[in-house]
């Protein structure tokens, strides 16, 4: 007999590196039917040291980066004993926990995710489902997105869900199957012209509203081959150090210029992306704050209605749907569509370390 709730916590460290995301969730499932609540949830913000290491970690060697996995388990296994601590959480079903993509290269068969190490369960004192992605890669899938599945079953009353986060991506349902796919680099780009800047962000895109398009840009950007393949597709932060930032370098442009290109472009790629440009689009993530990207998506999509949620489902989405992904896996129920990732089949992804 399957338990009918789940008290989780879910943990979320995504490419923009904002920080770990934490969210303590109830999930309750009825005939049939998944619904959630959202209890306590926190950013834990990386020092500057960890932002540094881990921008500059797809560059590091083997022994480098089995020593960086060991380093990166223990300071997230800190960071999940002080949230469950703080908030006085117990009889905790399961910790969730995605971990930090460092490499993602599934054309080569690699998808590297640090924190999912076997004692995470014994540090943090709780039993762990983690690791989502690597089974995934192995049969034959891109091992990404896997939110899609989450969408499909909390947030089935819209037509599109975006998340706009360090990239972008979109699902939506077609001919019976979820489709998902990443669109574009979002914030891993925008953010590093707003630090060159002195800001850690171009809060609500105010510098970008000031700049010009650079239309020769616009153009090349336009071009990447990326945007001609078809799903399922998927983007790791090695697409945009070593292709999308080295072209937008040699244009001699000011960054505001640089800022307000990439927004033209980040809004015509989601255009791009949505079959049908009517119906009902949810929007979470970073980027949900962004005004200006925001108005030039709508610019491009007149016919699409763009709902933001509340804050904590903006923010907190992905942290939200790794916990139902972990439970998912608990029940040992499918998490990860084939229709989405172009693995062999559907299948219950992740491993599970009991204390």
């Amino acid at each position: 007999m399957q338990n009918e709730s789940y008290n989780v916590v879910g943990v979320m460290s995504g490419t923009s590196l904002d920080g770990v995301d934490l969210a303590h969730i109830n999930f309750t499932i009825k005939e049939g039917k998944w619904t959630f609540e959202i209890h306590e949830s926190e950013t834990v913000a990386y020092s500057e040291e960890w932002i540094s290491k881990l921008k500059i970690a797809v560059d590091f060697s083997e022994t480098e980066l089995t020593e960086l996995n060991e380093e990166y388990t223990s300071l997230l296994s800190k960071i999940i004993s002080n949230f469950i601590s703080k908030n006085k959480i117990e009889n905790l079903d399961a910790v969730c926990s995605h971990g930090h993509t460092i490499l993602h290269q599934p054309q080569k068969g690699i998808t590297l995710q640090i924190g999912n190490l076997p004692k995470i369960a014994n540090l943090i004192h709780q039993n762990v489902v983690c690791d989502f992605r690597v089974q995934d890669v192995k049969m034959g899938g891109q091992g990404a997105p896997l939110v899609p599945i989450g969408d499909r079953i909390l947030f089935s009353n819209f037509d599109y869900c975006l998340n706009l986060g360090g990239f972008s991506n979109v699902s939506f349902e077609e001919n019976n199957n979820r489709i998902a796919f990443d669109i574009s680099p979002v914030n891993t780009v925008l953010n590093f012209y707003a630090e060159k800047l002195g800001f850690k962000y171009d809060d609500g895109g105010k510098i970008a509203k000031s700049g010009f398009v650079k239309n020769e840009l616009f153009t090349d950007l336009n071009n990447f081959g990326y945007y001609k393949k078809k799903y399922p597709k998927s983007l790791g932060f090695e697409f945009v150090k070593t292709e999308m930032l080295p072209l937008i370098e040699t244009y001699s442009i000011s960054e505001k210029d640089k800022l307000r290109t990439f927004v033209e472009h980040v809004a015509f790629q989601i255009s791009l992306a949505l079959p049908k440009k009517q119906g009902a689009l949810l929007v979470t993530g970073g980027g949900a704050y962004n005004d200006f990207l925001l108005e030039r998506m709508k610019f491009y999509l007149p016919e699409i209605i763009i709902k933001i949620p509340d804050t904590k489902t903006i923010e907190f989405k992905e942290a939200l749907i790794f916990a139902l992904l972990g439970v998912l896996k608990i029940r040992n129920e499918v998490n990860v569509l084939a229709s989405v990732t172009g693995a062999i089949k559907d299948h219950s992804s992740g491993n599970i370390y009991r204390i």
